[in-house]
């Protein structure tokens, strides 16, 4: 597969484990790209000293980035926790923030975390079957509370790009924690409303 192609195309999703038959881009997130990211610093650091463990990966279909065309590919979230909060995605925005995505769970259960940039915030469950529409204008992140890999196919413009480093600065509102063997959502302490920062 080419960025140059302009043809119709098709590609397949292998079962178990999913992943892309074909892609052109395998990104691999390992916990020390998580770096200030985790609730619990201290449990983070001392897994961190023990193994930098795979957290999630990306498959992509890589298109030209530019409005429409649509970059397409898979999540693969894997289970585990840092202290007592799920492993998860960096999480962002969109670099041009007036694109949407969409997520359709594969496999796996979780949760997807999202807010916009005045605070507003929501969360939806990543079931097997539950197609995700992300508007606009909202942060998004995938975390896994299941024993095993959370599997999400995604869609989105493939001029949107993603601005990272809002969410590596000011976090997310929210935080999703084990308590007593069950996911709950918590306020993040260290977030701060925008007229603070």
């Amino acid at each position: 597969m080419t960025l140059t192609r302009n043809r119709p195309f098709i590609y397949r999703i292998t079962m178990a484990p999913e992943t892309l038959a074909d892609f052109d881009n395998h990104i691999v997130r390992r916990l020390s790209s998580m770096q200030g990211q985790y609730h619990d610093q201290e449990a983070y650091a001392a897994m961190l000293a023990r193994e930098d463990t795979l957290l999630y990966e990306v498959y992509e279909i890589v298109r030209p980035e530019v409005p429409g065309e649509m970059m397409t590919g898979l999540s693969i979230v894997h289970p585990g926790r840092v202290g007592d909060e799920y492993f998860m995605t960096k999480g962002h925005f969109h670099a041009v923030p007036d694109t949407a995505e969409i997520y359709y769970c594969m496999r796996g259960q979780g949760y997807m975390l999202m807010e916009t940039p005045d605070g507003d915030w929501d969360i939806q469950d990543l079931l097997p079957g539950n197609v995700l529409y992300i508007p606009p204008y909202w942060a998004h992140r995938s975390i896994n509370t299941g024993t095993t890999d959370l599997v999400t196919y995604f869609a989105y413009p493939a001029h949107a790009g993603h601005d990272y480093g809002t969410i590596e600065q000011y976090g997310y509102r929210k935080l999703v924690l084990e308590r007593d063997g069950q996911p709950v959502v918590v306020d993040n302490p260290r977030w701060l409303p925008p007229d603070q920062r």
